[in-house]
């Protein structure tokens, strides 16, 4: 099948030597290293995150009906 990806193009310089060196087609090179990904992510656990909930009433007031914008400038207020 076809498709078209974007790769950064360090990277692409790096595994077309790669696969060059190694002696196969870039494009075995890639499948390769998808099969590995795909099958290191099928043998891993789930990560589950802990319930962490505290018994407080939800955001305060003021920022209850904020965006995620703003809430992530609010955290971030003063960290440079």
């Amino acid at each position: 099948m076809k498709t078209t990806v974007d790769i950064s193009a360090p990277l692409l310089r790096e595994a077309k030597k790669l696969a060059a060196r190694e002696g196969v087609t870039l494009k075995a090179l890639i499948e390769r290293g998808l099969h590995r990904v795909v099958s290191e992510r099928k043998q891993t656990t789930p990560f589950k995150l802990r319930r962490a909930s505290v018994r407080g009433k939800g955001l305060q007031p003021g920022v209850r009906n904020a965006s995620w914008e703003q809430l992530l400038d609010m955290a971030y207020e003063g960290r440079g």
